[in-house]
């Protein structure tokens, strides 16, 4: 669908990089603006973009440009990473923003090394596994998404100040800057944008400071309108002013807390808002944790990804190593795609049984990651008849060749909306970084006074164990991290880049990733393309959602006959990457379509 968003100033943003600027006492809406005759409108989004200085990818043009002018004013790319990021809470705050968490991965050039932060939500110290039951019995799935109890400590601030102090340049409150003025000068709206706020007009309306700032008026946003944050401009000047302690342990913490105990909800509303048990004390006992990266080997190449409390480190990797004997590149599209869904449904199969908070349970990574145990999983693939699922999963303990280590059970639910952008300097550093607040519209639930959504993170976690005879390494705890599927990855060449990418899309991130790395890896697409093409998504469920180009295609009945069963899914994913060129030039993609389209740019295209 085409995307009219996004007109603010470019050169507004490049100016104002490192500047803190004041807020507007109230939001309004208001027509859309031209550009004064000094500015610079932003540029159109575009899906490629080719340069020097260094690139940025994210779903949004003013994101990018945030990122942009922190890197044309000399900042690396985690200083720009966090420029885009803080953006984004402002123009897609529906998928990420400072009330939520993410996983952020950076690759240090002078080093060679890659380093990650878990800046995943934890829940209340005082949850158990009886967090989301109700008498013995699992609360309705909506019920828990709107709601204080699935609100879990956000992660995201203190990922971006862990970033800035061990690897960026730059200060939070200078990189905070182009967000700032985003907030508190209004963004245009998009038929994205509206459309997804219809999606939650509902549960918006039964809060009223969330209807104060998505619902101008009492309406949906108009498309092509401007819309404030005025709120969330001041939040962030309070981060910039007195740094992330203001929310772990100081007055927007204080604002969390009571918005969590206490849903702020409509008079008159007949929505049963269930409330959380986060204290003061979950904030201030909150850390982003350093942590090695997942690690695997691809057809020479080294591959890292994100380790628990997520699965897409572990699921990308073995995924992977299922596919390495097979000669990608040579096998016909149905023969590719055959092995692709398998070898998905086979990892998911193993991250049910094996991936939670590893602070909690044995995770067995380095098994999970190995060729020895990809190779006892492959077997169980052939070329004449699909898989069913639910498939048992294996023992990357102790590998045999098609065995099972426990009874099969389902997957579980998780949403489906996140963002993802990856960044790279003309110093050749790279940060692939995914960010979530979880539901399209997370908890439904804005902070009073505060601009900013919180997360329903806490929703990841199964509500009970699929079957009770299946150990579920995934059950609510105390302080504990819920099991994500986000997937941020960097490729390497002898120490030196080959790709970086991730995307959003709750668990069809695995799959989203896999299917781009293997068309860019091995089925020699340009990485544009490599993220464009139609996606299929298996993840251990009786049916693989399918796009509709692959939906309507002849392959579906090739696959079909093999005894493949498929369902549709509008849209899958929605990825960015970044590319070294020669000569120090940086390609940077994203969506051609998909949300509306994404944005990429470089310092100097």
């Amino acid at each position: 669908m085409p995307n009219v968003r996004r007109l603010t100033s470019w050169g507004a943003a490049a100016a104002l990089a490192g500047s803190l600027l004041a807020a507007p006492a109230a939001a309004q809406s208001a027509p859309p603006r031209a550009p004064a005759p000094h500015q610079t409108a932003t540029p159109a989004k575009t899906p490629l973009a080719i340069g020097h200085g260094g690139a940025v990818a994210s779903v949004d043009a003013d994101a990018s440009a945030a990122g942009i002018a922190v890197l044309k004013r000399g900042g690396n790319a985690v200083d720009a990473a966090v420029a885009t990021a803080a953006a984004l809470g402002v123009t897609e705050p529906y998928s990420s923003g400072i009330g939520g968490g993410g996983y952020f991965v950076y690759y240090n050039a002078r080093t060679h090394t890659i380093r990650t932060l878990d800046g995943r939500e934890t829940a209340p110290r005082s949850a158990d596994q009886n967090l989301f039951l109700d008498h013995g019995k699992p609360i309705p799935f909506e019920d828990a998404v709107t709601s204080g109890l699935s609100v879990g400590t956000p992660g995201t601030p203190a990922t971006w100040d862990t970033a800035l102090r061990r690897w960026g340049s730059r200060s939070l409150g200078q990189v905070l800057g182009p967000a700032r003025k985003l907030a508190r000068d209004g963004f245009t709206v998009d038929d994205t944008f509206r459309q997804q706020t219809a999606a939650n007009e509902a549960r918006f309306r039964d809060f009223p400071a969330t209807a104060r700032l998505f619902l101008p008026g009492g309406r949906l946003p108009v498309v092509g309108s401007t819309l404030k944050n005025p709120d969330l401009a001041r939040t962030y000047g309070e981060l910039a002013d007195k740094g992330v302690a203001s929310l772990y342990t100081g007055d927007v913490g204080r604002d969390i807390v009571r918005t969590v105990r206490k849903p702020p909800v409509r008079s008159g509303s007949s929505r049963h808002v269930r409330p959380g048990d986060l204290t003061a004390a979950d904030l201030s006992g909150y850390r982003a944790l350093g942590q090695a990266p997942t690690h695997t080997r691809y057809r020479g190449l080294d591959v890292y990804g994100m380790a628990p409390s997520s699965s897409g480190g572990t699921s990308v990797a073995e995924a992977l190593n299922i596919l390495e004997k097979s000669d990608v590149s040579r096998l016909t599209e149905k023969q590719y795609l055959h092995r692709y869904i398998e070898a998905s449904r086979i990892a998911f199969a193993d991250r049910g049984r094996w991936v939670g908070d590893p602070a909690y349970e044995h995770v067995p990574t380095r098994g999970l990651t190995s060729q020895r145990f990809a190779d006892s999983r492959a077997c169980l693939i052939r070329d004449d008849k699909a898989l069913t699922s639910p498939l048992a999963p294996g023992d990357p303990r102790h590998p045999e060749p098609c065995r099972s280590a426990d009874k099969a059970a389902p997957t579980t639910y998780e949403g489906e909306n996140t963002t993802h952008l990856t960044v790279a300097d003309k110093w050749g550093n790279i940060v692939a970084y995914t960010l979530t607040i979880e539901q399209t519209g997370g908890s439904g639930i804005v902070v009073p006074g505060r601009g900013f959504l919180l997360n329903n993170e806490l929703t990841d976690f199964s509500f009970a164990p699929a079957d009770p005879a299946v150990h579920d390494p995934n059950l609510p705890g105390p302080g504990k991290r819920p099991r994500s599927s986000i997937s941020p990855t960097v490729v390497l060449r002898h120490g030196k880049p080959v790709v970086a990418l991730g995307s959003p899309g709750g668990a069809t991130i695995i799959t989203t990733v896999l299917q781009t790395l293997v068309n860019f890896l091995d089925r020699g697409m340009p990485l544009v393309d490599a993220i464009a093409a139609p996606r299929a998504s298996q993840r251990n469920a009786t049916s693989t959602e399918l796009e509709p180009a692959l939906w309507n295609s002849p392959l579906r009945r090739q696959l079909e006959a093999l005894g493949h069963t498929f369902k549709q899914n509008p849209e899958i994913g929605a990825a960015t990457g970044v590319q070294p060129l020669p000569g120090g030039r940086w390609l940077a993609a994203a969506e051609k379509v998909r949300r509306g389209g994404g944005s990429a740019m470089a310092v100097r295209p």
